[in-house]
């Protein structure tokens, strides 16, 4: 199923290394860390497509990550994970360009759903990038 690579950032190790291998069963690239900073060392050392990223999290919070990935690697789909739903946070995510704002707990189908939508986004929207870039 997986041609692309899913990084997952949440503090809550359990929870994040559950989540991975839940994702691998369903033959999805998955690797986890567990902080803002990790997230943002490990892009600017691997590729991602989409990254599943915790809203609170100590040190840098999800919106701070979010908003870094979104300067050096614009390109990444990036979904908001998140137990403490706020209004503010979500607006604030989508407005800085996430793909979704999903509230924990979250179905594993659904997840995985998001996540080849996102997936699905970052191709078209990569591709667009390449054309207008043969056209220029």
């Amino acid at each position: 199923m997986s041609a692309f690579k899913v990084l997952i950032v949440d503090d809550e190790v359990d929870f994040l290394e559950s989540l991975v291998r839940r994702l691998k069963r369903r033959m999805v690239d998955a690797t986890g860390v567990t902080s803002g900073e990790a997230a943002l060392k490990y892009l600017a050392a691997q590729p991602a497509d989409v990254v599943v990223l915790d809203v609170k999290m100590p040190g840098m919070n999800g919106i701070d990550t979010l908003r870094e990935i979104k300067k050096s690697h614009p390109q990444v789909e990036v979904i908001l994970l998140t137990g403490h739903a706020s209004v503010e946070s979500g607006v604030e995510g989508l407005t800085l360009e996430a793909f979704d704002y999903l509230i924990k707990p979250v179905k594993l189908d659904e997840l995985i759903e998001r996540i080849m939508e996102a997936f699905d986004r970052r191709k078209v929207v990569g591709e667009i990038s390449s054309a207008e870039r043969d056209a220029g």
